[in-house]
């Protein structure tokens, strides 16, 4: 090891090298530490949005219109002994609904 002390990273803001280089070993070993977790769990974050991003688009049915939301399910409704297919989903307090189809008895 150099006598010298380390060069801080060129990207590393003023306050934090001078606020760094004023602590004692047990204080840097602790920012290290947490540094290194608080890097880890922000990246594990970045990646569940980015998957939730892919499932989302992924899992969009291709019957879907584009004015109902992905999260939509379809319900059956009976209207005069006849059933129908709708796009149910919650905004906010309120059930909304949109037609789909007749419900096929063959299926």
């Amino acid at each position: 090891m150099s006598d010298e002390p380390p060069t801080p990273p060129a990207t590393l803001p003023t306050e934090i090298v001078n606020t760094l280089n004023e602590s004692d070993p047990e204080r840097l070993r602790d920012v290290a530490s947490y540094a290194e977790a608080l890097a880890e769990h922000k990246e594990r974050e970045a990646r569940l949005e980015e998957s939730a991003d892919q499932e989302e688009v992924e899992e969009r049915p291709d019957d879907l219109p584009d004015d109902v939301p992905a999260k939509a399910t379809i319900t059956i409704k009976e209207i005069n002994d006849n059933r129908y297919y709708y796009w149910q989903w919650r905004e906010g307090e309120k059930i909304r609904s949109q037609y789909k189809g007749p419900v096929n008895p063959d299926e």
